[in-house]
């Protein structure tokens, strides 16, 4: 079989111990309520604190594929969690599974995932790097990846690992078991992605590995190779996924709920007071870096007559200078409210001209023209929210028909403007 690469020789002492061992920033009872927070489920928690107990920085392992290079706040969730371990004094794997990016991850996929080159690995890969420094350390963080420990794997190697799990515990992972029960392709090599993500633990010789709630099965898969080479098994730490911006689906940029931590500060800012109030509590826990008593504060405070909005703006400010600066944060507070608490009007919205027809087009019509809405009944849907406004008057009509002539600022909700210049032409 391969060798199992071995790693932190013991070198040094890791920030938060000292040379006898003994824990500096918190005792194991502090430590524990600092990881609970947040996350979904730990397995098993009791073995968790006997690790915090050994007087040793532990090994945490996150393993990332490189298929999304430009992150949002819902990826960091993890990469958080990550950063807590960092300041309790323990050294951080952040892998990137160049090797099993080649795989495709099955998980939650019902149909098999098409592989990436290894051009597009080695981009996305640089992308991730030069972005999670945003929020870990770098000082104590091992960036790695597993074509390190794969790629020198004979095929005989791979055999001997693949008997070490049977295809009745692969089909119990439920994407697997439906794309089976469904009579769907599963391609042979897909059973490759949770054993080599389970020997990544093992090569690394991890002592707790995070991941999403979806990633629970190849966890699981860690915890058991691991036994299975004589190690003692890994604790598992899921983190849930969090919600975007509309609070009932995933953030995700392909449903254009997210915030991406590359966004313009004013654009992070405005997206972020665009929440509810309700799923502000939600960002505050896995997102804000502030203690829970301090948050809890917060509740008992809006509770007793402050303005929600007043807590949001720390929020807003706390994330936009993780990704960008002090004084950032600042401005983009200021800009948002001059803009929205002052009537004043954003200084980059887009100014298009479109082609009307001589009688006009109904509102909901222009604004999907105007690109501020996906589809007309998107459209009219806003405007029955009263979401719309057209220089500065809400739109309460929805049959309103807007003729050609003259320009116009149209606004759709807190954040989509336009100033439109309307001409008339052919019908549209």
């Amino acid at each position: 079989m391969a060798r199992i690469v071995e790693r932190f020789p013991g070198a040094g002492i890791a920030a938060g111990w000292n040379e006898h061992g003994e824990q500096l920033m918190s005792d194991v009872k502090e430590a524990l309520e600092a990881i609970r927070r947040g996350a979904e489920e730990i397995l098993v928690e009791s073995e968790l604190e006997e690790k915090l107990k050994l007087g040793r920085p532990l090994r945490i392992k996150a393993g990332f594929d490189p298929t999304a290079p430009d992150l949002h706040v819902g990826h960091t969730v993890l990469i958080n969690k990550l950063r807590t371990f960092q300041d309790l004094g323990h050294h951080v794997l952040f892998l990137i599974g160049d090797f099993t990016g080649m795989i495709g991850d099955p998980t939650g996929k019902s149909a098999t995932r098409k592989a990436l080159t290894r051009e597009e690995i080695a981009e996305n890969a640089r992308t991730y790097k030069e972005q999670i420094f945003k929020i870990l350390d770098p000082e104590r963080t091992e960036v790695v990846f597993n074509s390190e420990w794969m790629n020198p794997m004979s095929a005989a190697d791979m055999i001997q690992l693949a008997a070490k799990y049977t295809v009745a515990r692969m089909l119990e992972r439920d994407d697997f078991h439906k794309r089976y029960m469904a009579n769907q392709s599963i391609a042979i090599h897909e059973f490759l992605y949770p054993l080599v993500q389970g020997y990544d633990s093992v090569a690394l010789r991890a002592d707790v590995e995070l991941g999403g709630t979806d990633q629970k099965f190849n966890l699981l898969v860690g915890r058991e190779l691991q036994r299975e080479y004589g190690q003692s098994a890994q604790t598992i730490l899921t983190m849930p996924i969090l919600e975007g911006l509309d609070g009932v689906q995933k953030m995700s940029k392909s449903l254009d709920n997210y915030v991406g931590i590359q966004e313009p500060p004013k654009q992070m800012f405005g997206k972020i007071m665009s929440i509810s109030d309700e799923l502000m509590w939600r960002y505050f826990e896995l997102l804000s870096f502030r203690p829970l008593s301090e948050i809890e504060a917060f509740r008992r405070e809006i509770s007793e007559g402050r303005n929600p909005r007043d807590v949001k703006f720390l929020l807003a400010e706390e994330i936009v200078e993780r990704f960008h600066t002090r004084a950032d944060a600042e401005a983009a507070r200021d800009a948002f409210v001059a803009q929205f608490q002052k009537g004043a009007l954003p200084e980059d919205m887009p100014e298009l001209e479109l082609t009307l027809p001589p009688d006009g087009v109904p509102v909901a019509n222009l604004l999907k023209q105007a690109g501020l809405v996906g589809s007309t009944s998107d459209g009219l849907r806003m405007v029955k929210q009263g979401a719309v406004r057209i220089d500065g008057e809400r739109v309460e009509d929805r049959g309103l028909t807007i003729e050609p002539g003259g320009e116009h600022v149209i606004q759709v909700g807190k954040r989509r403007y336009a100033r439109v210049t309307l001409v008339a032409g052919e019908a549209v």
